[in-house]
């Protein structure tokens, strides 16, 4: 069995785009989602982490969700 990853401070819900990139690009099935979700919510940490540590995306997956989400989080560039 594995180990819980509980966090003393709640992590926030996953945005939307987070859940249609694992839906959309990593295939992931609604049902794998949903017990991910609410492992998540149960032990307050990150959603990639627990998805990994169910077996639900393997690291490749992981490593591409990593990218996926620094991409998000770059600023943007200014128009010139």
């Amino acid at each position: 069995m594995a180990a819980m990853v509980i966090t003393s401070s709640p992590q926030p819900p996953p945005a939307e785009a987070l859940l249609r990139f694992l839906r959309q690009d990593l295939g992931l099935s609604d049902n794998a989602l949903e017990l991910g979700l609410r492992q998540c919510q149960l032990e307050q940490a990150p959603l990639p982490a627990v998805l990994w540590r169910f077996g639900l995306i393997s690291v490749e997956q992981l490593d591409q969700l990593w990218s996926w989400q620094a991409l998000q989080e770059a600023p943007a560039e200014p128009i010139q």
